[in-house]
């Protein structure tokens, strides 16, 4: 029914006079092979406003998934190869006024939600000229302004990632195992002087913006306290240069800011439509996938009062690509605890291949190491090591067609200790690993 609404709302908008046109849309990254190896929208611009005009798009995603699992109590679920619940979005770009631009992405359909829910949105303004006719234009040839609820530009991985069914920027069928990426309400600044790169941002924090700040027991009607909330802060630093018509260089550093011990602990889980890999490292408790759950394969620190640093190098040459990940994540489970620490590294070398590079091969390596004192009472941090391996390839049959196949195998070391939704799960990670092949097709337009 939501859908259909929205359908209605598009073919009225039609009769109305309102353009309905990808090609009146400004400071776009587009969707698709256009869209590749884009990060933030530069100022460059060659679409003059005309009027009120929307750009109507989707994504959508499915894979063969024929992975094998196992660990070292041989209690894990059964699983084999076989088609996994296909994901779809629907994204509307507005073009409100000369330079100013509305996306929202709603998730159609998604691992860990069956119904249509809005994912978020924003506003990005890159002129003024609402306010009066080239208001602060020097300023604003370099700089843009995004205020909603979407995820934070923290890092660069984000722009990679595969966000429920737009996987097409996705060299592989995975994101990252510490998977940096939350949806809060934000402000953010950027400034891109000729080929340098600025940042800054501040959130509120919540995963669930709400003015309640008082503190519950689960099951209780009794207020114990008042929530410690406090402002998140984030930024980048960077370089993008296209050096020749062959070279291109990239080097960014972010950092994220989130001392607040009842919010802003939510970086690494912000995802609410669930991971690829469908059911690894789970086991069936009374009907229940426990150990990951929608979101099995991947890793969340969970501190509170955690700072982040990544920084990632991105060198083109050619047909040659490597993309980079170094990262680090520290904070505590509980205020007055001792404080843990993980590092994540990720590196990814393609070759991009064929007459305008439909085609691609490559691998990408990612770990995750640290510890964190997780469980209470404990006399030393639990010590934690996961790694995985991709190789594959794609194929753009279009423009907004990929077709990928993969390799992937990932591991836990024997003291694994990982966070479920449902429980601490120290055993089942235990000496895990899991291997296969998955197949994914994308459409996104």
């Amino acid at each position: 029914m939501k859908i259909i609404k929205k359908i209605v709302l598009v073919a009225l908008m039609t009769l109305f006079g309102v353009h309905i046109n990808a090609q009146k849309t400004q400071y776009l990254r587009q969707a698709g092979y256009d869209g590749l190896n884009v990060f933030e929208t530069k100022k460059t611009n060659d679409v003059e406003f005309e009027k009120l005009s929307i750009k109507v798009g989707g994504d959508f995603a499915i894979q063969f998934q024929a992975v094998d699992h196992s660990n070292n109590m041989d209690n894990l679920t059964a699983i084999g190869g076989n088609v996994n619940l296909p994901t779809a979005n629907l994204n509307f770009d507005v073009q409100l006024s000369d330079g100013v631009r509305m996306h929202l992405r709603t998730f159609l359909s998604s691992r860990n939600h069956n119904e249509t829910w809005v994912k978020g949105g924003y506003i990005q303004m890159d002129k003024l000229d609402f306010i009066k006719k080239d208001f602060l234009k020097n300023i604003m040839a370099v700089t843009t302004l995004k205020i909603g609820v979407e995820e934070l530009n923290y890092g660069d991985a984000h722009f990679r990632r595969t966000d429920n069914a737009m996987a097409i920027y996705n060299p592989f069928v995975g994101n990252y195992i510490m998977d940096s990426y939350t949806v809060e309400p934000f402000i953010e600044v950027t400034i891109q002087p000729k080929d340098y790169l600025i940042v800054a941002g501040i959130s509120n924090g919540l995963f669930h913006p709400s003015v309640d700040k008082t503190v519950t027991p689960w099951g209780a009607n009794t207020i114990v306290g008042e929530k410690d909330l406090k402002v998140t802060f984030y930024g980048k630093l960077g370089i993008d240069r296209q050096v020749n018509e062959a070279l291109r260089v990239r080097l960014t550093g972010s950092v994220i800011s989130e001392s607040g011990y009842d919010n802003g602990d939510h970086l690494y889980s912000g995802d609410r439509a669930g991971s690829r890999y469908y059911d690894v490292f789970s086991y069936n408790n009374n009907g229940e996938f426990v150990s990951g759950g929608n979101f099995s394969g991947r890793f969340n620190p969970g501190f509170k009062n955690n700072t982040s640093y990544q920084i990632n190098p991105f060198l083109q040459y050619k047909g040659l690509e490597f993309f980079g990940i170094y990262e680090t994540s520290k904070g505590s489970k509980v205020a007055g605890n001792e404080k843990g620490s993980f590092t994540q590294v990720g590196t990814e070398l393609l070759f991009r291949f064929g007459k305008i590079g439909q085609f691609y091969v490559g691998g990408r390596y990612n770990s995750v190491q640290g510890n964190a004192d997780y469980a209470s009472g404990a006399t030393k941090p639990n010590d934690q090591k996961i790694t995985r391996t991709n190789f594959g390839g794609g194929w753009f049959m279009t423009k907004n067609i990929l077709m990928k196949a993969e390799y992937v195998t990932q591991s836990y070391n024997s003291d694994a200790t990982a966070w479920s939704p449902n429980a601490w799960t120290p055993a089942i990670l235990s000496g895990a690993k899991m291997d296969g092949v998955v197949l994914e097709a994308v459409i996104s337009f």
